[in-house]
């Protein structure tokens, strides 16, 4: 069985390395092009590229997926089967190109969460329970039947960061389950077991963009943790903030703690004592931030960021 795999981020090198150490034939790896990124923009090569020199495997970086001498060189390939684990939206002629078709990992619960976004919105929404989904690809985006679902529990307190991780291995293991299901259903010549996605039970994860990582204090306790921690690390809430000098300044807010407080203070308003907490006044209660960056400096957690930085007494987030 001959395969084809595309991917781009850390998040996808772990499936393609779980299928290369089980033996499965990678004939090609499809990443996107080199590009600029960071302070100096310097050019960065994607983890799924490091992985393919790594190991001799042949890669392509086409600009565009309609590119007439990519579909040459996908062809000439004679891939069975494509994979495609947090990757671009394929065109028809790749996706329907191998005989097996071409199957998606994807991280959610499909039908729920569809979209660029579904680690970060489980943690945002609340979700107690995520998972990772292998299906066949079509037209519509995420809709594709499903051929595997792998629950995992979501723990109190777990950041987007540390759902990804977790995600990442399980979706490897599924890949996995997935690739000898496949090859097995095509040697006795039948079509694998799908399960139809139920379009009443669908909802969106779409992609972030930076006025949703603003925070309102006028929200709950547990809706601004949440959002903190489906934030984390990236793109990282973040909020205003003015220390009784007129002067506004954007601070990076990485982890929180909450409690519930009957006692009313305006939202915004703080509560510290300069050495070893930094609490917010929010609608319901107060937000312990636990983890914080000022624009311009490192990422440190509290009683160090407090060592350098004084709160005065009107302080307050905007």
């Amino acid at each position: 069985m001959r395969i084809i795999f595309m991917g781009t981020p850390e998040f996808a090198v772990e499936s393609l390395n779980t299928l290369i150490k089980n033996n499965y034939n990678v004939v090609g790896v499809v990443t996107v092009p080199d590009k600029p990124a960071g302070r100096g923009q310097q050019i960065q090569q994607s983890a799924i590229k490091k992985y393919a020199l790594e190991n001799n495997l042949k890669l392509l970086q086409p600009e565009k997926l309609k590119d007439e001498n990519f579909i040459a060189e996908l062809e000439e390939l004679k891939a069975d089967l494509q994979f495609v684990v947090a990757f671009r939206m394929l065109p028809e002629v790749v996706w329907n190109m191998p005989k097996m078709g071409t199957y998606n990992l994807h991280a959610s619960l499909l039908p729920k969460y569809r979209g660029a976004a579904p680690i970060n919105w489980a943690i945002i929404n609340g979700e107690k329970e995520s998972g990772v989904t292998t299906f066949k690809l079509k037209h519509e985006i995420d809709t594709g039947n499903i051929l595997f679902q792998q629950k995992v529990n979501i723990e109190n307190g777990t950041t987007a960061g540390e759902l990804h991780d977790k995600l990442m291995i399980t979706g490897a293991d599924l890949i996995l389950k997935t690739a000898k299901e496949i090859n097995k259903s095509f040697e006795s010549g039948n079509e694998p077991d799908f399960l139809l996605q139920k379009e009443e039970e669908v909802c969106h994860a779409p992609k972030i963009f930076k006025e949703d990582c603003l925070i309102d204090w006028s929200k709950t306790a547990i809706e601004i943790n949440n959002r903190i921690k489906g934030l984390s690390p990236y793109p990282t809430a973040y909020a205003h903030f003015r220390n009784g000098d007129g002067n506004l300044q954007t601070l990076k807010i990485f982890n929180s703690k909450y409690e519930l407080d009957n006692v009313f203070q305006p939202n915004g308003s703080l509560l510290t004592d300069n050495k070893n907490f930094l609490k917010v006044y929010c609608e319901d209660g107060l937000i312990e931030i636990t983890e914080i960056q000022l624009q311009g400096k490192k990422k440190m957690l509290v009683p160090e960021f407090l060592r350098g930085f004084t709160i005065k007494d009107d302080a307050q987030f905007i």
